[in-house]
């Protein structure tokens, strides 16, 4: 047994993935996480984005069993032959987006975002938004519910439920969608170089207040919102070879 490998068992809060955390550390142990070879998340997205968050930086890496509902970043839920599977599973690295925000009250608030970073109007009034892309101005107002940045992994999730593109993982290329655009109404978004540096303007912020959200950290009353690709920092989450990610998100574009 002293070649087996350290797997370290996180799971949601919820009665069906603590039960199964409690099967599989009583078949494979439980190492502390700052031991541990790998990660083994058992939820939906939401846990895998949260194990994300707690490890980053770290290079761990995570793989994750679908004890939740959609799991689009999970592996299928099998007990038998843990091992073998985290031997022989493929790694996707992942580079997360890096949020400024900055507040009314002068403040500024920077957080990772692993899926997107979106815009969005906190009060019945729409936002107006400028938005610049490398310094050069390239809207000069957008009024619409707000807009999402996403990462190409993100890109399946909230960006895809709002109209926007799905982005393959090696494609180096960031979405930008609006939300609910009025005007111009048929803008349907632009397609971003992963380098870029996107700065968001709210106009008219004390009539119509605008939050920002990097994943689940939420900054209210924004004025001014950078957000960049950081890739200094990578994440990698691991798939069974027949749960690709890459190719997952291409039959995603196919899906009708």
């Amino acid at each position: 047994m002293s070649d087996a490998p350290r797997i370290a068992f996180l799971a949601a809060t919820t009665e069906v993935a603590q039960l199964a955390r409690d099967r599989l550390v009583a078949l494979y142990g439980d190492a502390p996480p700052q031991e541990a070879q790998f990660i083994v998340a058992l939820g939906g997205d939401g846990l895998m984005l949260e194990t994300q968050h707690r490890f980053l930086g770290r290079n761990v890496q995570v793989y994750g069993m679908n004890r939740g509902s959609v799991g689009f970043l999970m592996n299928e839920y099998r007990e038998e032959d843990l091992p073998a599977r985290l031997a022989a599973a493929q790694a996707a690295m992942l580079h997360p987006l890096r949020m400024r925000a900055h507040t009314s009250d002068g403040k500024t608030h920077a957080t990772l975002a692993m899926n997107e970073v979106s815009l969005l109007r906190q009060t019945r009034q729409t936002a107006k938004l400028r938005i610049l892309v490398d310094g050069k101005e390239r809207m000069e107002e957008l009024i619409c519910d707000g807009i999402i940045v996403a990462t190409p992994a993100g890109s399946t999730a909230y960006n895809l439920s709002a109209h926007g593109p799905i982005v393959p993982l090696d494609a180096n290329l960031l979405p930008l969608t609006p939300i609910s655009a009025f005007r111009p109404r048929r803008w349907r978004g632009a397609l971003l170089p992963s380098t870029a540096k996107v700065v968001f303007e709210v106009l008219e912020s004390d009539k119509r207040p605008v939050s920002a959200t990097a994943d689940y950290t939420e900054v209210r009353d924004v004025r001014r919102v950078e957000v960049r690709e950081d890739r200094s920092i990578t994440m990698t989450m691991l798939f069974d070879p027949d749960r690709n990610l890459s190719e997952r998100i291409i039959n995603e574009q196919f899906t009708v």
